[in-house]
């Protein structure tokens, strides 16, 4: 039987994914099977520069940790070499990543996912990687909008155009007629 330090030990441990897991906009269980330590350092290393946090960890205690965060149904892929991606502003970055990595790698898995406090299964994962960025999105919009205001624009100047040379011949044929009369 393990010892009280020991139990106390994991207890915080728990508690802590936990506390990451209720805070997180988005997170990503793979499966990491099949990947070398080169793959792995490079993996770690574009995680970290998008600000995703990567944890591999006992499924139990993964599990648990996901109980309390509210995410008891992703115990269902709690199984064999899982590790957990976890993004606190970005809800897209983590299943980007891991994605890339998915495709890339023979043995390395997309299992199941969170976002803003619902679960995603391997499909939804993939689409929420599929998604484009916060950036390409509002550039997206931006230039729908700008569009809109150029067409309008165009109309406007049609407009004034059609007016402004109809205008000079309406005033000329006026001013005429009661010269001969």
């Amino acid at each position: 039987m393990p010892s009280n330090k020991i139990l106390e030990q994991k207890k915080a441990v728990v508690e802590e994914l936990a506390a990451k897991l209720q805070s997180a906009a988005a997170g990503v269980l793979v499966k990491y099977e099949g990947i070398t330590v080169a793959e792995d350092t490079e993996l770690r290393a574009a995680l970290r520069k998008a600000g995703v946090e990567y944890t591999v960890m006992k499924n139990t205690l993964t599990g648990r940790a996901c109980d309390i965060a509210g995410y008891g149904d992703m115990k269902q892929y709690l199984s064999g070499m899982t590790a957990i991606a976890i993004s606190q502003d970005d809800p897209i970055a983590a299943a980007k990543i891991m994605k890339q990595y998915a495709d890339k790698v023979k043995g390395f898995e997309i299992k199941a996912g969170f976002v803003d406090g619902g679960m995603l299964d391997q499909a939804g994962v993939i689409d929420l990687a599929e998604t484009p960025s916060k950036e390409v999105l509002i550039g997206r919009m931006m230039g729908s909008l700008q569009s809109s205001l150029y067409s309008f624009a165009y109309v406007l100047q049609a407009i004034i155009d059609k007016d402004g040379e109809a205008a000079p011949a309406e005033e000329a044929a006026p001013a005429e007629a009661p010269a001969e009369a």
